[in-house]
């Protein structure tokens, strides 16, 4: 990983210089516009709409369009001018604790790397956040816009996750929500039954990208010169009559789904419970002192 910000993590008195570096990245397949007869790239030009003429990037500027439609220039000595003080620190503002920060605020997430030199206070606050179970309201720049995030502790190393000011989270206007809608006390029963037969513990490692590798195969396909296999078709299942029968098959078919998956789980641990007895045996065939049998009856007691 390449670290894209250094900057310190201000805390009271104490300062922590850290490096940051993107947490995540997005494993879509890429594509190149490309013109189809030859596959040659397809380029675009900078061109202004006044004078026609192609624009080197150097004399490119920012303009902010007024409701007049005229144009205010912005230059870089325009936005280095700007009073930024968390150009380069990340200014510990308040504790909370994690439930409180709604995650539609969350717009993305960074690791932090201590320099050698801030090892030791890195770890000190990573570890007094952790036990308090409480993440960090903290203020940070990167490139040019400031933003509020939260630090917690993940797998040993300060998260740093952004997030959107209050005016940027859009307030939810939609019709249905100023209609009276009956819930029927057996469909709101039947739901809460369906939620229950569903619950599990959550394993990213679960779950795939199955659209990304399908296509994946199309290209594989076309470099090496073969038939694209397509996948079979899903059959489609007849609609309920109503919602309560529809909710009554989804819990029937989530607790067969259950059933099945606890009976591959079931014998998978049976598998596994064999292995230690072999462990032990082994372990007494190797010569080790067999404990007599009334400690181990008090032991078990």
């Amino acid at each position: 990983m390449r670290s894209i910000w250094k900057g310190a993590i201000s805390f009271g008195l104490v300062t922590i210089p850290v490096k940051l570096y993107s947490a995540t990245e997005q494993r879509d397949v890429r594509f190149h516009q490309v013109h189809r007869e030859d596959g040659g790239r397809i380029k675009y030009k900078r061109v202004c709409t006044v004078d026609g003429e192609e624009v080197p990037y150097a004399d490119i500027a920012k303009g902010y369009e007024l409701p007049s439609g005229e144009m205010v220039i912005l230059t870089d000595e325009d936005f280095a001018d700007l009073p930024l003080s968390s150009s380069r620190r990340i200014d510990v503002l308040q504790f909370v604790e994690a439930a409180e920060v709604d995650p539609i605020y969350f717009a993305k997430s960074y690791y932090l790397e201590p320099d050698a030199q801030g090892a030791k206070p890195y770890v000190l606050l990573r570890d007094a956040l952790e036990s308090s179970g409480q993440v960090a309201i903290v203020k940070i720049a990167i490139r040019q816009r400031e933003s509020l995030a939260t630090l917690r502790v993940r797998e040993g190393v300060f998260v740093l996750e952004t997030m959107l000011w209050p005016d940027e989270v859009r307030t939810p206007d939609f019709p249905f929500l100023d209609e009276d809608i009956e819930v029927r006390k057996q469909e709101l029963t039947m739901a809460t039954s369906l939620i229950e037969s569903m619950e599990a513990e959550f394993d990213p490692d679960e779950h795939k990208d199955a659209y990304r590798e399908a296509l994946q195969a199309v290209i594989d396909a076309k470099v090496e010169g073969r038939e694209v296999a397509r996948p079979p078709e899903e059959a489609d299942e007849e609609p309920a009559a109503d919602l309560l029968s529809a909710l009554r098959a989804s819990v029937e078919a989530a607790k067969k789904s259950r059933g099945e998956k606890d009976g591959k789980a079931a014998s998978g641990k049976g598998a596994a419970d064999k292995k230690p007895a072999s462990r032990k045996s082994s372990s007494a065939k190797s010569g080790q002192k067999k404990e007599p049998a009334k400690s181990r009856t008090r032991k078990s007691a």
